[in-house]
């Protein structure tokens, strides 16, 4: 999806959206989420609780489509495609948290996608938006207070992934954690990556106050993070791993 806002956001979430649109510049116009977060109409937009609905023919059909254009195999296209999913999903809630500590809220039941450019596109029908108590948007309509922001993400995370991936499983065996080491990723990603353009923000800090299903996931111990779980990516042929790779000792280069 490439990006455009006609008039800049208002509102609670207005400095998270003109980031997602400084960030869309940096990847040539392209984003997977709206900066808007909320979609004014659902035509043209599927609603991600189709997703879960069984026997999974819609899910089944993204999953074998990102096998297909990958050269992978089901399970590897699973993986593949909440990668994408499930970073975009994940991002705005990451970049509320380290920008100002407004962290938006797309419960499973809101969201809505599309099949774009970027894998797919996300947006919700609407949007909660999770605040500290001393906040000045604290009380308005919209918002949610709360004391602990990790736990917020946490539950939004388990409410509005949990159920997704889980129905992956179901249909190609992939594995949990591997998925979860992906939403950990996408915690971790944009904010070392867009460093420059942030808050000072304390990445291992945000895991822990989040806690399980991501904790853990990540090892910062070193210069740069990595995972402690496979994307599944260096499974592909003729590809080079990921700079946060787990497996990259078997001697392919880093990127």
């Amino acid at each position: 999806m490439t990006v455009s806002l006609a008039e800049p956001a208002v509102g609670v979430l207005s400095e998270l959206s003109e980031l997602l649109v400084r960030l869309a510049a940096r990847r040539g116009g392209v984003l997977g989420v709206l900066p808007e977060l909320r979609t004014p109409e659902v035509t043209g937009w599927t609603p991600a609780t189709d997703l879960v609905r069984e026997p999974y023919e819609l899910l089944d059909g993204l999953v074998e489509d990102t096998a297909t254009a990958r050269s992978a195999s089901r399970h590897v296209g699973a993986a593949l495609f909440w990668k994408g999913y499930g970073y975009w999903h994940t991002v705005p809630m990451a970049l509320g948290w380290a920008l100002n500590r407004r962290v938006p809220v797309m419960r499973f039941e809101d969201t809505v996608f599309k099949v774009s450019d970027t894998g797919v596109t996300i947006a919700a029908t609407s949007i909660q938006t999770a605040v500290l108590p001393d906040d000045p948007w604290a009380g308005t309509p919209g918002t949610i207070v709360a004391e602990n922001l990790g736990g917020v993400i946490k539950e939004a995370l388990l409410d509005g992934q949990r159920p997704l991936i889980r129905a992956l499983g179901r249909l190609t065996k992939v594995g949990e954690r591997n998925l979860w080491g992906s939403t950990a990723e996408a915690l971790t990603h944009p904010l070392t990556a867009f460093a420059d353009i942030l808050p000072p923000t304390d990445v291992p800090g945000l895991h822990v106050s989040v806690g399980w299903p991501v904790d853990g996931l990540i090892d910062f111990s070193g210069e740069k993070y990595r995972r402690r779980t496979c994307c599944l990516w260096i499974t592909l042929p003729d590809t080079d791993p990921c700079a946060t790779c787990c497996v990259s000792g078997r001697g392919r280069k880093s990127t």
